[in-house]
């Protein structure tokens, strides 16, 4: 069972900016692209850890400021020659506001 957490409004992310939100089960960015869509992915990069929030967003990517790893928003996995993966987080839109799944404690513990 997910629990959707309300993270903010829609207005509060630039087009092709991001933010990080700290929950329970650790730092999340949320990305908007330039076409809108808003897209939720843990907050490191699989490669040294790179606050992904603060990279460059590009079409449905990010890329990370620290090495360069380029990360698809759409499914977490690194494009190009780089090998590695973060993991996605179900995003929902109310309106204005933007919702986050986050696991319940009994599916971390499974």
């Amino acid at each position: 069972m997910m629990n959707w957490t309300q993270i903010g409004n829609i207005g509060d992310i630039p087009l092709r900016g991001a933010r990080c939100v700290a929950t329970p089960q650790g730092r999340i960015g949320v990305f908007r692209t330039a076409d809108g869509k808003v897209y939720a992915i843990e907050d490191h990069c699989p490669h040294r850890g790179g606050p992904l929030s603060q990279g460059i967003v590009h079409g449905a990517s990010v890329t990370c400021p620290l090495h360069n790893w380029v990360i698809s928003l759409e499914t977490g996995e690194t494009l190009g020659a780089d090998e590695g993966a973060v993991r996605t987080i179900p995003v929902r839109m109310e309106g204005e506001a933007i919702f986050i799944a986050l696991e319940t404690r009994a599916e971390k513990a499974a």
